[in-house]
């Protein structure tokens, strides 16, 4: 078919009385699409050369095809009313001629002057009228030709025209023109060579313009892109990153450790996760030896149950089978305390990170998820202030790009004092939490074994909400989840944190 068409416009170029050839009145029943793939083609051989015309064309609606065909509703109209003797009743009109032509045909009639009111009658009013509407229509349908722009304009508010674009092409005769179309070479053979062919064959030329063919390839995520700018900004401070292969906790690194109560609201079914099959864990073991933690399991018991280094603890029966439970993890800071337990065998000045994945019973929203990402860090060193966390915190996030910060004092049972962090989110115009801070409670770092005047700063935020801000994406379930545009994965390159 492509053959087809080509020798039929070479043959149309060749027998043309006169050029260019214009492409509308040669080839009025070929798509332009269509067209203009066998004219690329002629014209990469230099058979022939087009220019393409683009212009808008008005096109008669089913409602002006049919005034061309029987008149205007004005027209039909006065003729009604000429046809009665003595007039015709306004409320008879719809009947005689129609509700749609009663109801603009009237008022069209009463403007142009054709026609008179007297009492509840319509009478004659013109001796005789030209129905200008179907005439420019006729003539539209016919000439394919704009109108003037002020009756463009009613002719399209009235819906009797859309306006719809036209391509068509001018043709003429290339540096290489010829009737048959002869196929050209692409590639040079061993065989063409060696025995001479290449000197009578064509060969293609090479488009150095035309693109190349899209590559499918995997892109990194941009929670991923985040994450690894995340890292870089902590190993620039100082950090070593914690190891978070262990989604499934036991109550006794996710809650106990941390000081939280086992009558704590987010111990219960409707804020966490437990695992049914085993449901239930061993007693804390040391990862290197594998011996049973008593010191520290009677300790955290202590604490919770009496009362022991200066604290008055909870005051309620620790049960063990409590502590045992098999739960994912809520938040990556029972991994920090296993870490501050360890260093709690040789207590030194000392910075950790992790980011990973915790899961939480939540209410799906625009910002909420059952499983995030949740960044962790801890500072731990002698003699530190609520002060000298505020300060790391500004100074984290400036570079993150993050500058309009607000603190806000809050409760979490493992630390004392507390803060939320709020970040301003530009694309939502709100301002949102993006993390939570403290110092961790003494308690809870005796338990461990370490000294009276260590002191732990300890933060942690999600990673989908500096994500969001840095892509300006509304809603998370956009950024993770079935809802997501692998176009938006593909197409967003790295972030880059504006730092100063």
């Amino acid at each position: 078919m492509a053959t087809e068409l080509a020798t039929r416009v070479l043959h149309s170029l060749n027998d043309a009385s006169e050029l260019p050839l214009a492409s509308g009145e040669a080839f009025p029943d070929v798509e332009p699409t269509v067209l203009k793939g066998a004219l690329d083609s002629l014209q990469s051989r230099e058979m022939l050369i087009y220019e393409t015309i683009d212009r808008e064309e008005p096109v008669l609606t089913e409602e002006a095809e049919g005034i061309v065909k029987d008149g205007s509703h004005e027209a039909k109209v006065y003729e009604a009313v000429c046809a009665a003797m003595d007039g015709i009743k306004i409320s008879e009109l719809p009947r005689i001629v129609g509700g749609t032509t009663a109801k603009v045909g009237q008022g069209k009639a009463f403007k142009e002057g054709w026609i008179k009111k007297d009492g509840d009658r319509l009478l004659k009013k013109a001796a005789s009228i030209k129905d200008t509407t179907r005439d420019q229509l006729q003539l539209i349908k016919t000439k394919q030709t704009m109108p003037e722009p002020a009756l463009l304009a009613e002719l399209k508010k009235r819906k009797l025209i859309t306006i719809q674009k036209r391509i068509s092409f001018k043709i003429n005769k290339g540096a290489k023109f010829a009737l048959e179309v002869v196929k050209e070479e692409t590639d040079l053979t061993a065989e063409m060579i060696a025995s001479g062919a290449w000197k009578d064959k064509g060969f293609k030329p090479y488009n150095f313009a035309a693109l190349g063919a899209h590559t499918p390839s995997g892109a990194l995520h941009p929670l991923n892109k985040v994450r690894s700018e995340f890292r870089n900004i902590f190993f620039e401070m100082g950090f070593t990153e914690m190891p978070t292969n262990r989604f499934v906790e036991s109550g006794f690194w996710n809650f106990d450790t941390l000081f939280v109560p086992q009558q704590h609201p987010a111990r219960d079914l409707q804020d966490t996760f437990y695992i049914s099959d085993p449901a239930v864990a061993d007693k804390p073991r040391d990862d290197e030896t594998g011996e049973f933690l008593a010191e520290y399991w009677e300790n955290v018991r202590e604490v919770h149950q009496e009362g022991k280094f200066a604290s008055l603890g909870y005051r309620y029966p620790w049960k063990e089978e409590e502590s045992l439970r098999l739960v994912l993890r809520t938040h990556t800071t029972a991994i920090s305390a296993n870490m501050l337990h360890k260093l709690a065998k040789n207590p030194r000045p000392a910075r950790y990170f992790s980011i990973d994945r915790v899961f939480r019973n939540e209410t799906v929203d625009a910002t909420h998820l059952a499983e995030f990402h949740q960044v962790e860090g801890v500072i731990a060193d002698y003699n530190l202030t609520l002060g000298d966390l505020i300060g790391f915190m500004q100074e984290f996030f400036r570079k993150m790009g993050v500058h309009q910060l607000r603190f806000k004092p809050a409760y979490n049972p493992y630390t004392e004092p507390s803060m939320e962090i709020f970040g301003y989110h530009e694309g939502l115009g709100k301002w949102v939490e993006i993390g939570n801070s403290g110092m961790f409670r003494p308690e809870m770092l005796e338990s461990m074994g370490l000294p009276k005047d260590m002191r732990v700063h300890g933060w942690g935020l999600s990673l989908e909400r500096p994500t969001m801000i840095r892509y300006k994406v509304n809603n998370i379930r956009e950024l993770v989840g079935h809802k997501v545009d692998l176009g938006f994965v593909e197409s967003n390159a790295a972030v880059r944190l504006d730092r100063d």
